[in-house]
């Protein structure tokens, strides 16, 4: 059980990586294809005045060639914002997992040990009823765009469809009510009192103290 929870968690971190790694690339050779075009232009119209059309004919072709591309790469930018959305919905059970959500209990802190015991149990409860219901939602969401068969934008030519993209959105939220469920189980086991989720202001003030003693 252990090795199948650890393997879960580094194919959690692994999927992440990939889709900011495939992201980061589609967008990178988007953005060059299209802005590429215009040395090809400028070479062409600099031999053009100068009488060597044969050699201006070449560059303006490798020009035409390249603006030719980059129209037939509109699926780009459709696909920069797919993985992105996958990104987001997948990333918010990887932030329950390692507290990367923000946090502010300040008022909490203040109670005594039972009370914010409760009131994590509060929390909990509160959170898994939001992460269950939207995963319920956006799964009705979702068998609709199956019973559709309606091809994403841009990604039709690929054999995406939008209920492939949209998956992401209960699938994102399920996974997230199972990692609120362990923080559940955690805290009703007195392994923990809260959720567990960042605060920002004791990273401020860390490092502050950090950046006194070494200026």
């Amino acid at each position: 059980m252990h090795a199948l929870r650890l393997a879960w968690d580094h194919f959690e971190e692994g999927f992440i990586v990939f889709l900011l790694t495939a992201m980061t690339l589609v967008t990178f050779v988007y953005v060059i294809v299209n802005n590429l075009y215009n040395p090809f232009f400028l070479l062409g119209d600099f031999f053009e005045a100068r009488g060597a059309e044969g050699i201006s004919a070449f560059f303006f072709a490798i020009g035409d060639y390249i603006i030719y591309l980059a129209q037939e790469m509109t699926w780009g930018n459709a696909l920069s914002k797919a993985l992105f959305a996958w990104l987001i919905f997948f990333g918010l059970a990887y932030g329950v997992r390692t507290g990367g959500h923000i946090g502010v209990d300040a008022l909490v802190r203040l109670a005594a040990p039972r009370l914010q015991w409760i009131l994590g149990i509060i929390a909990c409860l509160i959170c898994l009823g939001y992460a269950g219901l939207l995963s319920i939602a956006s799964f009705d969401w979702v068998a609709a765009l199956f019973g559709n068969a309606i091809h994403a934008d841009d990604l039709g030519q690929f054999g995406i469809r939008k209920w492939h993209i949209a998956l992401i959105v209960p699938l994102g939220f399920a996974l997230m009510f199972i990692r609120f469920a362990e923080i559940l189980i955690r805290i009703m086991r007195h392994e923990q009192t809260g959720l567990g989720l960042a605060d920002e202001a004791a990273d401020a003030a860390k490092l502050a103290e950090n950046e006194e003693r070494h200026p």
